[in-house]
């Protein structure tokens, strides 16, 4: 896949993911978990893309609430 598009899908995804910036409670990152361990057995146990950006948008989120306190 392209670098480009794939940088531009990461932009736009963390620039969602902040503007939402809602904190999530534990069933929900329990359920994160699960899809993107399930995406890596599909994956044949390398960590996809999504997964990838997914956990990107997370760090940003809690980054921003680490700031805010």
């Amino acid at each position: 896949m392209n670098i480009r598009v794939i940088c531009a899908a990461l932009a736009a995804t963390a620039a969602l993911g902040l503007a939402a910036c809602e904190k999530q409670g534990p069933l929900e990152k329990a359920g994160e978990e699960v899809d993107e361990a399930v995406d890596t057995i599909k994956n044949g146990g390398e960590e996809s893309t999504a997964s990838k950006v997914d956990d990107a948008v997370d760090e940003a989120r809690e980054a921003v609430e680490d700031k805010k306190n």
